[in-house]
């Protein structure tokens, strides 16, 4: 089942062959983790959701509250009984009609929900080697920062580490500059200091990554900056790690021929558990 609308239809349920996502990209998405009940950073999520459709000129229904589209998440979490641990993506697309040049910028939106094996965050891979994807750069502009429904460049990345057996790739921007991973952002351990790119750079405005940034000053003795990085500067780090709301902290264990540790982002890991009462 899905929430299409806000009426619970069958997940096989299909949609027009004119509609804009499908055809142009033409939609934002959220994905979200519900843990006990709760959908985990919803208040950051539901910003981060209506300044996307405020960007890409989406008209925003009045009944698009906060406790709106938690319940119309919640509907469907509860009927499907997965209030315990799940996944959640949320999109929203602007309506079919026109080429380009959209004929309304009404809205509609599908939610759907999944499974997760767990409720806390934890290393799910031990090993995890990236590399750089060189072949195409992502726009160092606003729009690059928004999670819209658009994603070929990330797709072709993926399909790039697939074929060269990397777990993931490293993006870069047009100045050819680290901004991201495929999944998630990006954060570099160097002598105490930690460091992820600014947003300014193209990269994802990421939820986790807020909620790492927030939970630095649990760790004074490390010196955080947001400022550019280039591919030289992850060969000299002491630890590298990828941050998204699904997975929590992903350490990366192999760049090229560089082995990373991990300690510090266990570490932290810790503490996000522990932020969000999960242990």
């Amino acid at each position: 089942m899905v929430n299409f609308n806000g009426t619970l239809v069958d997940s096989d349920f299909q949609i027009s062959n004119s509609n804009r996502s499908f055809l142009f990209g033409d939609g934002v998405f959220e994905t979200m983790k519900v843990v006990n009940g709760k959908i985990l950073f919803f208040e950051d999520h539901y910003f981060r959701l209506m300044a996307s459709m405020r960007i890409v000129r989406m008209e925003i229904p009045m009944s698009f509250t906060l406790e709106y589209l938690e319940n119309q998440i919640m509907i469907l979490v509860n009927e499907l009984n997965l209030n315990n641990s799940a996944r959640v993506r949320f999109t929203v697309y602007r309506n079919e009609g026109g080429f380009y040049s959209p004929q309304t910028n009404s809205i509609s939106f599908v939610i759907q929900a999944t499974d997760l094996e767990s409720k806390a965050y934890f290393i799910k891979d031990k090993k995890f080697e990236v590399d750089l994807y060189k072949d195409n750069h992502i726009p160092k502009q606003l729009l690059s920062t928004l999670k819209t429904t658009s994603k070929i460049t990330q797709v072709v990345a993926s399909v790039f580490a697939k074929e060269n057996e990397f777990d993931s790739c490293i993006m870069l921007n047009d100045e050819k500059n680290v901004i991201e991973t495929i999944s998630g952002n990006i954060f570099m351990l160097t002598n105490y200091r930690l460091i992820t790119p600014p947003i300014s750079d193209g990269c994802l405005n990421g939820i986790m990554r807020k909620q790492i940034i927030q939970l630095l000053k649990l760790f004074p003795e490390i010196e955080f900056k947001e400022e550019s990085i280039s591919p030289f500067d992850l060969q000299k780090a002491d630890e590298l790690f990828i941050t998204n709301v699904i997975a929590g902290i992903q350490p990366i264990s192999k760049y090229r021929k560089k082995d990373f540790g991990s300690v510090f982002s266990e570490r932290l890991l810790e503490k996000l558990n522990q932020s969000i009462s999960i242990n």
